[in-house]
């Protein structure tokens, strides 16, 4: 289990991208429209967002104005972002110097103009602590247009050009880096690309880990790519979903359990988690929580059992997407969540709908996992597959169901 806690996140998004000509010539490449008003950057950072980051910080040059309008001081899916304008083009490493002050000692980086669809949480298990950085990697069967990667044993031993006359499939970085603040000491001089001249003298001195991934990969600076973009992401951004019980399922039913110090995680419960986010699949939890109705506990005792529940899950670089709760109950003391049958509280499928609403979700392949009869019921009336955990290992009964093997 990783002991690495990342809550920040940096997005180059400063590039000209010359090579998509007259499409980029009035609009930052990362703001390049997929589907109606929805620009690459949206699905970027919300991708980025849902595994629990805290802080995105985009750094911005070419056409800043227009990253700085549509994102300065939002708040997607719970991560604050923030655009910092670099006052000259300094590279990809140069680009680091402009935030330097405002860097955690751990960081994600990711190019704004490419997106590598994986568990960005674990990349944190790559990183050894003597190492500087851990890259993900992504195979392409064609790598002419990439400079390729040497890698053995969990370790990048050299970077070799990109070569036209070089065809056939290679290792290559997907852009997205788990970096330490202290990558800063290598950049000496500006301009500085990172790529070309802070990691090779990392792999060169044995600091720089790799972990490949084959998740959904793809960039938009070519005018042929930008146009598959604009075909794939919108399908891809359409997933699956896990949907999890709480009590009894995830975490040992104490009885109105909302204390931190009453929690304990069913058996392998992190690792069936784990699974779904390798997958590429949501995880969001829904729980009836008549304990606040009833007025056992209070919303800030919930939200801190969660808060706690997800930096657990972070420490194995794994996370929930979302959590859904119902405090309604027949009989509340709480009379504003009094109700004889909410449409929320499960056996009825309110929950699951709102997930439905608020996420693009595939609900033919979605699941619910549960460890009552009630969650089935729900499952049933919401149209997705209902399977029942009646104890034991959860992580191979989760790898069941979404057709993983262990």
């Amino acid at each position: 289990m990783s002991t690495q806690i990342l809550r920040q996140a940096v997005v180059l998004v400063g590039g000209r991208g010359t090579r998509l000509g007259d499409l980029a010539r009035d609009t930052p490449k990362p703001l390049m429209p997929i589907d109606g008003d929805r620009r690459f950057l949206d699905y970027l950072l919300e991708n980025i967002a849902r595994h629990g980051l805290a802080e995105i910080l985009l750094v911005a040059g070419h056409l800043g104005d227009q990253i700085e309008a549509r994102y300065q001081g939002r708040s997607i899916l719970g991560a604050r972002v923030v655009v910092v304008r670099e006052p000259e083009a300094a590279g990809t490493g140069g680009a680091l110097i402009h935030v330097a002050d405002r860097l955690d000692d751990i960081f994600l980086m990711s190019n704004g103009d490419s997106w590598f669809d994986f568990n960005y949480l674990a990349l944190t298990a790559a990183l050894m602590p003597d190492d500087e950085g851990a890259l993900a990697l992504r195979r392409v069967e064609d790598a002419r247009r990439f400079g390729r990667v040497e890698y053995q044993n969990g370790r990048i031993v050299a970077f070799h050009e990109k070569d036209e006359s070089r065809n056939g499939p290679a290792l290559i970085s997907g852009g997205v880096y788990l970096l330490r603040r202290s990558v800063l000491q290598r950049i000496k001089t500006l301009p500085c690309s990172i790529e070309a001249e802070v990691f090779p003298a990392l792999a060169s001195e044995g600091r720089l880990a790799g972990l490949p991934f084959d998740g959904y990969f793809i960039d938009i600076g070519l005018p042929d790519t930008l146009v598959q973009a604009q075909t794939e992401i919108p399908q891809m951004a359409r997933r699956p979903v896990v949907f999890f019980d709480r009590d009894g399922t995830l975490n040992v039913d104490e009885g109105y359990t909302h204390r931190v110090e009453d929690l304990r995680w069913m058996p392998r419960a992190i690792e069936a988690i784990r699974a779904v986010n390798d997958s590429g699949r949501l995880c969001i939890v829904i729980t009836n929580q008549a304990g606040l109705g009833r007025g056992l506990y209070g919303e800030g005792d919930m939200q801190r059992f969660h808060a706690t529940m997800q930096a657990q899950l972070m420490e194995a670089g794994a996370h929930i997407d979302a959590f859904y709760h119902c405090p309604f109950h027949a009989e509340a003391t709480i009379e504003a969540w009094r109700h004889p049958n909410h449409p929320d509280r499960k056996p009825n499928p309110g929950m699951i709908e709102k997930a439905m609403a608020d996420w693009s979700i595939d609900r033919a392949a979605s699941v619910l996992i549960g460890d009552r009869d009630l969650d089935m019921e729900a499952a049933r009336r919401a149209g997705v597959q209902g399977v029942l955990y009646d104890g034991g290992d959860l992580a191979a009964l989760t790898r069941a169901a979404i057709g993983d093997a262990d």
